[in-house]
């Protein structure tokens, strides 16, 4: 029997909601659990890996890649491009396997446009104070930079209401519990399981 269709999700938050943690914590879990790899034109850095940390490419290929519509998003900073491919992403989820973006808001916004399949997930802070102790409890970060990423939570949360869930991570197992619920309840939409369901009823789906 051929895989079922892996689900396509986006996960989105300040910087300091601990996104990253949740997605390391989701990878270690499930096996059927995949990261999408980000495009870019930047230089890699000492360690990077083409392919696993990023698809590092030409400036000519990214925009060719461009013309060809083969990104589900894309932005420039800094001179540089970056984007997600959706051929990966696209082999992934037909091998069965759920596959996350994690992107920022900007970003998640085009692909929500793009994807009416996305299961789009904000992940929430317990309090803006929470979040200024665990940006400043970093200690890697200048005052200006944790001023700027502050600033910048306040648009990222006031865009929370387009995505189809919230996630509180108050602790990170938990929040990790919290999405497996939302796949599981997910792979159970009609939307998604309508043809089996056809299939078992006698019925041919169309």
């Amino acid at each position: 029997m051929a895989n079922k269709p892996g689900l396509l999700m986006v996960l989105s938050g300040p910087s300091g909601s601990g996104k990253g943690t949740i997605v390391k914590e989701l990878l270690s879990r499930y096996e059927d659990m995949r990261v999408s790899v980000s495009m870019t034109t930047r230089q890699p850095r000492p360690g990077e890996i083409d392919g696993v940390h990023y698809y590092f490419v030409t400036r000519e290929q990214f925009e060719q890649t461009i013309a060809e519509d083969g990104l589900l998003e894309y932005a420039e900073y800094n001179g540089n491009y970056y984007g997600t491919p959706i051929a990966p992403v696209q082999k992934m989820l037909e091998e069965g396997k759920n596959v996350i973006l994690e992107i920022e808001v900007q970003g998640a916004e085009k692909v929500m446009a793009k994807r009416p399949d996305l299961v789009s997930i904000f992940i929430g802070i317990p309090s803006m104070e929470e979040l200024e102790r665990r940006l400043r409890g970093r200690g890697t970060e200048t005052e200006e930079v944790v001023l700027k990423r502050l600033e910048a939570a306040h648009y990222e949360l006031s865009r929370a209401h387009l995505y189809r869930y919230l996630v509180l991570n108050d602790e990170v197992e938990a929040a990790c519990d919290r999405i497996k619920t939302i796949i599981d309840a997910e792979k159970l939409r009609m939307i998604r399981a309508n043809h089996t369901t056809l299939e078992v009823n006698g019925y041919v789906g169309t």
